[in-house]
């Protein structure tokens, strides 16, 4: 279950300019709807050109912040960024343990001009104290390639970096991936997970604290570490690109401007999320699944194009008589299953979801005695230079709709060559959809 209001916590510097730092972090916090505290580290005098001056508050005071909040609020998770010295380093570690309170750690080494954040020796103490206790560390690829003593180039350097990190004491790591173009990788000591992404033009200050802000909320919510991971991505990349042109420096990234689209966004991730889980975890979902895999859909509210639309990347197979997803839930994943949701929104805007299966009578028969309303078009009247998914759920819908003044429950075609014949399940969440595929699959009783 998720939880939707988590209490969080950044323990961080300060940053005078409002671009980085504490004032980024509990920007995100309230943007995606969590509770924000913080325990302020350091002080720095910065702007978008630099860090003019910087006041470490003593460790004392660091400790105090954290007890004060730990003793009266369940911190259902804390993210680490700039801690300078040995000395706070250490006095965090042991708040993190006396609370048992679950962690993300941004490394922050230097500031977006360049202003080095933490002390020589205080890099050991962070590799030796604090980063064995985070769930995930945070670099980006300058920061992973002091933590791991190589230079990171490309992406094998940055698989080799990620190994030695995780060697080292790291539970796991995820290398955000500005200088990767635009993916992060993320490493959990087994399988390597590329996070997709693309590098967009906007301002940068603060996109490090951003992320590991956004990724600690979605943790702190409930999410695996590879879907957090895909929110935290999209989170920041809009942050970026709604950036706002303020001071002579790097400009700031924006994290509120489209606070309700992202927030549609993860809902939609999430959504899918659940409903893989309730597909995986059905016995009888297999038999159901086509020769070329299926997919689940969750578009948000006003979906306009495919980008809109979350599908698994990659598809939902058959494997060893269970039902394996092949990728994360993703925004834009699958155009093919999204253009089925669009064109089942142009009738009814409630109908924001989607489920591919396995055409067989048998299964249409089942459909009908549930209730379902089945609707069908045929290939062979498809005009040429027009999506197959779309222009078919339309005008199955259109034809239904004329006869019955409804909208269907599912719509199938017979296929053609080289096409497999297919059902489509429809709607209002994909949590929906995946309960009504797995009630047919049960009703089928196939083996």
């Amino acid at each position: 279950m998720i939880e939707k209001y988590p209490v969080v916590m950044t323990i961080a510097g300060s940053d005078s300019g409002g671009g980085a730092g504490i004032q980024a972090d509990l920007k995100t916090f309230a943007t995606l709807g969590a509770h924000g505290t913080c325990a302020i580290t350091s002080i720095t005098s910065q702007n978008t050109t630099g860090v003019q001056d910087v006041h470490d508050l003593p460790p004392g005071t660091v400790e105090s912040q954290i007890r004060a909040v730990a003793s009266d609020m369940k911190i259902a998770y804390a993210k680490t960024g700039m801690l300078s010295s040995s000395a706070i380093i250490t006095r965090v570690a042991e708040m993190v343990r006396e609370y048992h309170i679950p962690l993300v750690v941004d490394p922050v080494m230097a500031a977006e001009a360049g202003d080095s954040l933490i002390r020589r020796e205080a890099v050991t103490t962070l590799q030796e104290e604090l980063i064995p206790l985070a769930r995930v560390l945070t670099p980006n690829v300058d920061e992973a390639g002091i933590l791991s003593g190589i230079k990171v180039n490309d992406l094998d350097d940055a698989k080799e970096a990620a190994r030695r990190i995780v060697d080292s004491g790291a539970n796991a790591v995820i290398i955000t991936g500005g200088h990767l173009e635009g993916a992060d990788l993320l490493y959990e000591g087994v399988d390597f997970t590329l996070v997709d992404g693309e590098l967009v033009k906007g301002g940068t200050h603060g996109a490090g604290c951003t992320y590991s802000a956004a990724l600690t909320v979605f943790l702190a919510g409930g999410a695996s570490l590879r879907d957090a991971a895909a929110g935290a991505k999209l989170f920041v990349t809009r942050a970026i690109l709604e950036s706002r042109s303020v001071g002579q420096g790097v400009g700031p990234v924006n994290q509120v401007q489209h606070t309700v689209k992202t927030a549609w966004m993860y809902e939609a991730v999430v959504d899918v999320q659940e409903a893989v889980a309730i597909l995986e975890s059905s016995r009888d979902f297999p038999h159901l699944i086509p020769e070329v895999g299926c997919n689940v859909a969750s578009a948000i509210p006003d979906a306009s194009g495919t980008e809109d639309v979350c599908a698994v990347q990659g598809r939902i197979v058959r494997s060893g008589g269970r039902v394996q997803a092949v990728g994360c839930p993703a925004m834009g994943a699958s155009r093919h299953v999204a253009r089925i949701v669009l064109a089942a929104m142009h009738h009814d805007a409630g109908l924001r979801a989607a489920l591919n299966i396995r055409y067989s009578e048998d299964v249409l028969e089942v459909a009908r005695d549930m209730g379902l309303a089945v609707a069908s078009f045929d290939r062979a009247h498809e005009p040429e230079g027009v999506s197959t998914m779309e222009w078919g759920t339309r005008t199955a819908i259109d034809n239904y709709r004329k006869l019955h003044n409804r909208v269907p429950d599912v719509v199938y075609d017979l296929g053609a060559v080289g096409k497999e014949p297919m059902i489509r399940l429809l709607a209002h969440r994909a949590v929906d959809v995946a309960g009504l595929g797995v009630e047919i699959a049960g009703g089928n009783g196939e083996d």
